[in-house]
């Protein structure tokens, strides 16, 4: 097996054992991200002196007996987090040629463990919407096909991993930017709860986006937030950790769950779920049935209208980014419209945005008590081209966002831990492929109820894993390349 395949615990422990050298590994990395990257659209920035420099020092970290638990494993940064002395543009033109300072705290976190920052992946402006084709940088597109979009914002991160660049990337998650693509590739996308991963040394805000990573099977995501998950002074929320790893949760019995199986949109009245998506859930409810655990039908506790009270928390996180009025024409047209409805609202507005999506999360969790977990699809029309969800007018394009993607940005207002899986892949009817149809990835979303529950998350995640395992349809894709 190639070192592509291989998953980040896999490969820490070849480097570990000396089967192979940091160094070698970032050299092979780094023809990848050139190569590969530049058809999936990876990344904006390739780190190749810093990347050699870390790894050349995690070598000598062996040598010395200091080394972090992946030390020698590449994990490239998302294009919203800062590096030091590396480019830092957010995917936006207004962003050209800005060099990060200082390293964020999560920065710092994956450098602790040892990893390799081989460059930074690609995100649209500002990370507002579910695709990623910024006009600054690279297009990302799916490695299942390369017409279609690899979803956002972490969309170069994604693509970094499902095409075996790496088997792991940093990525973020406010809206469902972690999970959404995790989908739209066919890889494991995990959003932890409300303040597991610190933001230093940035804010919070209303508390909706969080860091994380994307992965190709459940472990690796679940050591990388033990690895995360370090609180840091200052933080408003925090979460406290049990006395085992997360890591170790995997191989934990979750007990019997109750799940609820939800079909229904909730950020938006109507979709167009494909028979795919449905499959998907259907499929996974049967193997959780099959696995001891309960799921009968969860209810619709909220419609499109009752989303809509919380578009001041994301129109004004547009408005807030400081930019000088110059500047605000070279925006594109989706983040100008976002900063002009921002503009419009009041301080009143924003707290009773703030207060909304509190008296939502307190009703949701009332109407869910009966279950642990809510299964839905991801994607409703699974992967799609760029073309079919785009839209010139902003206002249309946001609708299409919502009706894209109409269950990932509830548990982001909830604070609870919710997981993108990649159990299902099927034909689609396609006239622009050589046969007719193309083979596309279906993942489902286990988002838990209760916030702080990561572990029973994972322990659940892995039973699936092991009931539909996915591994071999990762493999091929990567081996297209």
């Amino acid at each position: 097996m190639e070192i592509f395949e291989l998953s980040a615990r896999e490969l820490a422990a070849q480097i570990r054992n000396k089967d192979i050298s940091a160094v070698e590994v970032t050299e092979a990395t780094l023809e990848r991200a050139e190569t590969v990257g530049a058809q999936v659209g990876a990344f904006t920035y390739i780190a190749h002196e810093l990347a050699l420099d870390q790894a050349r020092a995690a070598d000598n970290a062996f040598a010395a007996g200091n080394a972090g638990p992946f030390a020698g494993v590449p994990v490239p940064i998302k294009d919203l987090n800062q590096v030091a002395g590396v480019p830092f543009e957010a995917g936006s033109v207004v962003m050209r040629g800005n060099i990060a300072q200082v390293d964020d705290a999560i920065t710092e976190l994956f450098a602790r463990a040892g990893t390799i920052m081989v460059g930074k992946t690609t995100t649209p402006e500002f990370a507002f919407p579910p695709y990623t084709e910024p006009v600054a940088g690279p297009k990302a597109r799916t490695p299942w096909d390369l017409s279609r979009t690899a979803g956002g914002s972490s969309g170069g991160a994604g693509a970094a991993v499902a095409s075996g660049i790496v088997s792991v990337a940093h990525g973020s998650d406010g809206g469902g930017s972690i999970r959404i693509p995790a989908a739209a590739n066919g890889i494991v996308g995990m959003k932890p709860s409300r303040g597991r991963i610190s933001a230093a040394p940035g804010a919070d805000g209303p508390g909706l986006a969080t860091n994380g990573v994307l992965t190709r099977d459940v472990r690796d995501s679940a050591a990388f937030l033990d690895v995360l998950s370090t609180p840091q002074a200052g933080d408003p929320w925090m979460r406290a950790l049990s006395g085992q790893t997360f890591l170790e949760a995997c191989d934990q019995d979750p007990g019997r769950l109750r799940i609820g199986l939800l079909l229904e949109p909730l950020v938006c009245d109507e979709i167009d779920l494909h028979p795919q998506s449905r499959q998907a859930a259907e499929l996974t409810a049967r193997a959780l049935e099959d696995l001891g655990h309960h799921v009968e039908m969860a209810p619709r506790p909220m419609n499109g209208t009752d989303w809509e009270t919380f578009m001041p928390l994301w129109a004004t996180a547009a408005a807030g980014i400081p930019l000088p009025d110059e500047a605000v024409p070279m925006l594109e047209p989706l983040t100008r419209w976002l900063r002009q409805i921002g503009h419009g609202y009041s301080a009143v507005d924003y707290a009773n945005a703030i207060n909304g999506m509190q008296t939502l999360s307190r009703r949701l969790a009332h109407a869910w008590a009966d279950f642990d977990v809510i299964l839905t699809p991801v994607l409703a029309p699974g992967p799609l081209r760029p073309e079919d969800l785009m839209k010139a007018d902003p206002a249309e394009d946001f609708m299409s966002q919502r009706r894209f993607t109409p269950w990932t940005s509830i548990f982001n207002m909830t604070g609870t831990p919710s997981i993108s899986l990649p159990v299902h892949a099927g034909p689609v009817a396609d006239e622009q492929a050589p046969r007719g149809e193309v083979i596309l990835p279906f993942n489902v979303m286990l988002s838990a109820v209760q916030p702080g529950t990561e572990a029973m998350l994972f322990a659940l995640s892995a039973q699936l894993e092991a009931a539909l395992p996915w591994q071999e349809r990762q493999i091929e894709v990567i081996r297209r390349f």
